[in-house]
């Protein structure tokens, strides 16, 4: 048990040291620009809030906007109500938003009360961010996001905060 505790306490402490600057500034990656291997990213599962695995291939074929988020990150608790009001907006679109947290069940559990989130969470520790890693997350940063086209490949990349008008103007021309 003190070897999980330490071993989470050195993996939130590696993301809050690799992550302060995507904590305090935003970064667009064009998706040119990144290499990804989307089927690995794809092959992932992570278990939802029920304990239920949850694999990411379920989302393919649809605009999906992937999230790795933690409820303890100012910026990630900021961009969380827009992310909820474009959930309702695009649901019908085709768009789905799904939130990889990482952090404990029972706080992320609270937060996603807290916050009425409408779209699937998922758990995820060291495997969801060798997964953001493989989506472009070179820093470890958090907040961060890829967005993800109907045919599966990555659109566009964000480490920080996602501001509304600049998610808009990624999903509009992929619905």
């Amino acid at each position: 048990m003190k070897r999980f505790k330490l071993a989470r306490f050195m993996l939130i402490g590696a993301l809050l040291l690799s992550g302060l600057g995507a904590c305090s500034e935003q970064n667009k990656t064009p998706a040119a620009a990144v290499q990804t291997d989307t089927a690995k990213i794809f092959a992932a599962s992570f278990p939802d809030l029920e304990g239920q695995p949850q694999p990411l291939s379920q989302w393919k074929g649809k605009i999906l906007v992937l999230n790795f988020w933690a409820p303890w990150c100012p910026p990630c608790r900021a961009e969380t109500p827009e992310f909820i009001k474009l959930q309702e907006q695009y649901r019908q679109q085709g768009v789905v938003f799904v939130g990889v947290a990482i952090d404990q069940k029972d706080k992320v559990q609270a937060f996603a009360d807290e916050m009425g989130i409408n779209y699937p969470m998922l758990l995820g520790e060291s495997d969801a961010v060798a997964v953001a890693k493989l989506a472009g997350n070179r820093l470890g940063g958090l907040p961060f996001t890829a967005i993800f086209a109907k045919n599966g490949d990555i659109v566009s990349t964000v480490t920080g905060e996602l501001k509304r008008e600049q998610l808009e103007a990624t999903l509009k021309p992929l619905l």
